[in-house]
């Protein structure tokens, strides 16, 4: 099938990529000139284990096109996909400027059906603005004669379920495939379309428009309420003297709690989690609803962000000013470089306004905090974990990546001023970390040492 995909961020990318990779023709375009050319050259713009690639493989091969062309791009796809940025607006709803933005562009340029799919998170109600949206350009290119009034189109809801780290995973082999239309004539033409994806079990769930656009932000909802609950149940379990990795393996054995989502830690980030209980919060006030409980994992969520920086302001008390601490783990989660809303931008923050200077290494997200913060003399980014220790008072553990469970900690106490880990992930043993000599701060477990 020919399929186009306006956007190439996460979402837009990989999902062309995939439905390249399986034998569609995808056409992907961007008004972003700087990246199309990079694309071209095989350069991607994001950190996506296995997505270089597939990129690459798929270009090569023609299946993949790269275009800043919106007219050759609506001409080239029966299916137009909108993956484009839903940023929170200044109030926390989704800013659903590019998305109509991008309905315009085709309705401007399409001279025959078209589905259009919004591929973007959008709130509930969005494909009846794009729907509409469309409906009024192509009236007004009817009237300058432009169009015929027999043009057709119809819009479909197909929101995704990616996650960053495994987005070509999640893709290759989806859990479900949702698809919101009252288009029996859309519907089957996503189920071809889809079909490569589904040939082991049905995995297509078909419903209307608004159902489904309201199934992606209870999905993330759902999981952001999982991970501020046991970060809630953690803080708890400190004050009470119990273990929280105990008490988690105790309630994950629960097949109807499981262990996904219920590691306690220092807060969720990234573009989705934080953005999307945002925008459903808009959404309950739009129409006077108090959604308490997602107000509740919001407040949780920004409390639990603070967590390393108290437990490192009640070892060192006020003297903070002057010190050095060494971070490992700047991306809001492994295997990506994505550093929105993540946890260590809030420590880090933290630690300057005291006074005090980082020592910070992350294999994939060292570029994005330059380009955040830029050169300043509390900043020092190391080429390795090992170097990020010397000299500091302390080392933090913010990000679980896989580099970071077995380190030599031998080598730490040497380089350490003083033997002091403040682990935000519960990486480690309490009580093998006290008999290695160390002060161990973790979440949700007694200090050790």
């Amino acid at each position: 099938m020919k399929v186009t995909v306006f956007g190439t961020g996460y979402v837009g990318l990989v999902q062309g990529t995939i439905l390249a990779d399986v034998g569609h023709e995808v056409v992907c375009v961007d008004v972003d000139a700087e990246k199309i050319a990079r694309l071209e050259q095989g350069i991607i713009p994001i950190y996506e284990p296995g997505l270089e690639g597939l990129v690459k493989e798929n270009h090569a091969a023609g299946r993949l096109r790269f275009t800043t062309d919106a007219a050759m791009a609506v001409a080239h796809g029966d299916i137009q996909f909108i993956a484009v940025g839903t940023p929170p607006d200044e109030d926390g709803s989704a800013d659903l400027q590019y998305v109509l933005k991008v309905a315009e562009t085709i309705a401007e340029h399409m001279d025959a059906h078209r589905i259009i799919v919004d591929k973007s998170t959008v709130p509930v109600g969005t494909a009846d603005r794009v729907r509409q949206r469309v409906s009024e350009v192509l009236k007004a290119r009817a009237k300058k004669g432009e169009v015929g009034k027999a043009l057709t189109f119809d819009v479909v809801s197909n929101p995704e379920f990616l996650k960053e780290g495994s987005a070509v995973a999640d893709c290759q082999k989806p859990d479900r495939i949702i698809i919101g239309t009252e288009s029996e004539e859309s519907v089957e033409a996503m189920r071809e379309l889809y079909a490569p994806f589904s040939r082991q079990h049905e995995k297509i769930i078909v419903m209307d428009v608004k159902s489904a656009e309201l199934t992606k932000y209870a999905a993330n909802c759902m999981l952001a309420t999982k991970i501020s609950f046991m970060n809630e149940i953690a803080n708890l379990a400190e004050r009470l003297g119990a273990d929280i990795e105990a008490v988690r393996q105790g309630i994950g054995s629960d097949p109807r709690i499981g262990y996904h989502f219920i590691y306690p830690g220092v807060g969720y980030g990234g573009s989705c989690f934080p953005k999307d209980v945002q925008a459903l919060i808009r959404t309950a006030d739009g129409i006077d609803f108090d959604a308490k409980v997602l107000k509740a994992v919001e407040a949780r969520n920004a409390e639990q962000k603070t967590t390393l920086f108290a437990k490192i302001r009640d070892h060192f008390g006020d003297e903070l000013a002057g010190r050095t601490f060494a971070l490992w783990g700047l991306a809001f989660k492994p295997n990506t470089d994505d550093m929105r809303e993540a946890p260590s931008r809030v420590l880090m923050e933290a630690l300057w306004a005291a006074g005090a200077r980082v020592q910070a290494y992350d294999p994939e997200a060292m570029e994005e905090t330059q380009r955040l913060y830029g050169h300043r003399d509390d900043l020092i980014l190391c080429g390795t974990k090992e170097a990020a220790l010397k000299g500091a008072d302390a080392l933090v553990i913010v990000t679980e990546w896989q580099s970071f469970r077995a380190p030599d900690f031998e080598l730490i106490q040497r380089q350490l001023t003083q033997p002091v880990l403040f682990d935000g992930r519960n990486m480690y043993d309490p009580a093998r970390m006290a008999k290695k000599g160390f002060t161990y701060y973790s979440v949700g477990r007694l200090p050790q040492g």
